[in-house]
């Protein structure tokens, strides 16, 4: 049996036999406050990317520790509104290496307004299965769906590579805020260059992954790192995508009074509000009051509210969201399609086919999608990046949803990051995408409320 063969089946068993006792978090437990910044220097005082804390310790599934290691990091970094703020990353390096052969960065897709079910908690074992969250609505999930990097983790760290996996929504689960998203995960990236326990260094190569929620975080990294953190831009050799958010705007249109994705409505109502900082109160309808105070720490798995429409949330006047200034200035913020345009070589995967997920294709400006995301959108942001000069492989699939879809992406996507690290030339399919939609990039626009006097 060859070496590598023998580490992927050491980390397999890894990753399916418990090690030791089950450990489990409780609502009655004390905060880790590991994820909190305590220090005496403010946080403005520390560059992006700075390390302030460190630890080791298990790397846990579904709160049972592995015989795996995970160095945890909590860095400086960067909100939405630019403020100064903490975050943490995890890094699972390859067992009996000292030095990994490059960083795959995993962006889960664990979309929650609840920082209790981020990554980090799902790698440390704080798992609270079955109890209510604190607003009583949602049953918490104990940051299971966190987990979902072990499809990747076999593969890729028996083949060398170290894993990154940030927090990518930051401490307060600002749950859709991409930009935000993007540049915690950039400062993750140089936060593990400076922990030797991670296997990497201020030259390792990294590749970007990831899926839905995932890919909001993946692509704006791509985006931002040019300006942002040009010392990672020069070390990313390409990001493998899925299930893609490009203009949010639209994708409330899309999902809106749908079965099954309506409550991604409110959620990501809730979490640009929150990253943005605007109180949206006075503009809420009773009902929008109470729906997004539930939605407060609700995760994807807690968000079904069929039919919810932004017209149910908000009071009469404000039933068109252009009405509402700070929503407009921040979804606006929140387009991929007005965006930077990032440099390096992208796998972008859409699925098409969202009526499997009770999500009827939108208007005719709208068109298809996979239940969530919007299809055509997507295929004009690919032919975007094309257009500028990008490698960029663009696959469909036509009779799949989102969650489906995913699926078939995560097996297309790894072998294609690995030949990216692999020095392999990137293929490129831009020549026969299909035209995307027209409008995918448009601008909301501010428009008067509809008071009873007009």
């Amino acid at each position: 049996m060859t070496t590598r063969r023998m580490a992927a089946v050491a980390i397999s068993a890894s990753l399916v036999v418990a090690w030791g006792a089950t450990q489990s978090g409780s609502a009655s437990a004390a905060p880790d406050r590991f994820y909190t910044y305590s220090g005496h220097a403010a946080l403005t005082s520390y560059v992006p990317g700075s390390v302030l804390k460190t630890r080791t310790m298990r790397y846990h599934v579904a709160g049972i520790a592995t015989p795996l290691l995970a160095t945890q990091i909590l860095f400086r970094s960067t909100g939405a509104t630019g403020a100064a703020t903490a975050n943490v990353t995890s890094v699972i390096s390859p067992p009996g290496t000292k030095r990994s052969k490059g960083v795959v960065s995993y962006q889960s897709a664990y979309d929650s307004l609840n920082p209790e079910d981020g990554p980090s908690r799902a790698v440390a074992g704080d798992v609270d299965l079955g109890p209510l969250t604190p607003v009583g609505r949602n049953v918490h999930i104990g940051s299971i769906a966190a987990n979902a990097e072990n499809g990747i983790l076999t593969t890729v760290l028996a083949l060398g590579y170290s894993v990154n996996i940030p927090d990518t929504e930051g401490q307060d689960a600002d749950f859709a805020a991409g930009p935000e998203y993007g540049m915690n995960t950039l400062d993750s990236l140089r936060a593990i260059a400076e922990v030797p326990s991670t296997g990497t260094d201020r030259t390792s190569r990294i590749g970007l992954i990831g899926y839905s929620g995932g890919a909001i975080a993946s692509n704006w990294a791509a985006i931002l790192a040019p300006g942002y953190a040009p010392d990672v831009n020069a070390r990313l050799i390409g990001v493998a995508q899925g299930g893609l958010l490009v203009n949010p705007s639209r994708n409330l249109r899309y999902v809106s009074g749908s079965y099954g994705w309506a409550g991604v409505t409110g959620m990501a109502i809730k979490g640009v509000s929150r990253a943005y900082g605007f109180d949206l109160d006075k503009y809420l309808s009773n009902y929008g009051r109470q729906t997004l105070r539930q939605l407060s720490d609700a995760s994807i798995l807690n968000f079904w509210y069929p039919g919810l429409t932004w017209r149910k949330l908000m009071k009469p006047q404000f039933a068109d969201p252009r009405t509402v200034p700070e929503f407009v200035d921040a979804v606006n913020e929140l387009n991929m399609g007005t965006a930077a345009i990032p440099t390096v070589p992208m796998f972008i995967a859409q699925a098409a086919n969202g009526i499997i997920e009770l999500t009827p294709p939108g208007s005719r400006d709208i068109g298809p999608g996979d239940g969530v995301m919007i299809t055509g959108d997507v295929r004009a942001l690919a032919k975007r990046y094309c257009d500028n000069g990008l490698a960029v492989a663009y696959h469909q699939y036509d009779v799949l949803s989102h969650t489906t879809g995913a699926v078939v992406w995560l097996a297309e996507s790894v072998p294609w990051l690995l030949d990216r690290f692999a020095g392999r030339p990137a293929p490129d399919t831009c020549g026969q995408i299909a035209p995307g939609n027209k409008d995918a990039f448009a601008q909301e626009r501010h428009m008067p409320s509809h008071t009873s006097g007009g």
